[in-house]
């Protein structure tokens, strides 16, 4: 049972008080532990996102990337002589 304030020492008003402040020092750190760990699951849950958007565009790179060789293969356009372009046919044509 509690006395009243003047029949307790000053020891014993000083630790109640204490204790009281660490309890709610506490509650904060509880609370502040809480808000960090929420904020933690999230800036996790976009690096996840990130990394299926990132395999999604390094996919769509490659894909174009082996278009544009195929392509390429493909026309080889001849170029105009003089500009660096041109490229000089290996058929012969008085060859049968």
């Amino acid at each position: 049972m509690l006395k009243p304030d003047e029949d307790r020492s000053f020891f014993d008003r000083e630790r109640d008080k204490l204790a009281g402040e660490i309890a709610t020092g506490f509650e904060e750190l509880l609370s502040s532990s809480n808000i960090l760990n929420r904020k933690l699951e999230e800036v996790l849950g976009m690096t996840r996102e990130y990394d299926t958007i990132a395999g999604l565009w390094g996919r769509f790179h490659e894909l174009m990337k082996g278009q544009k060789d195929v392509v390429s293969l493909e026309e080889q356009p001849l170029g105009l002589p003089g500009t660096g372009g041109h490229v000089v046919s290996s058929k012969q044509g008085g060859e049968k």
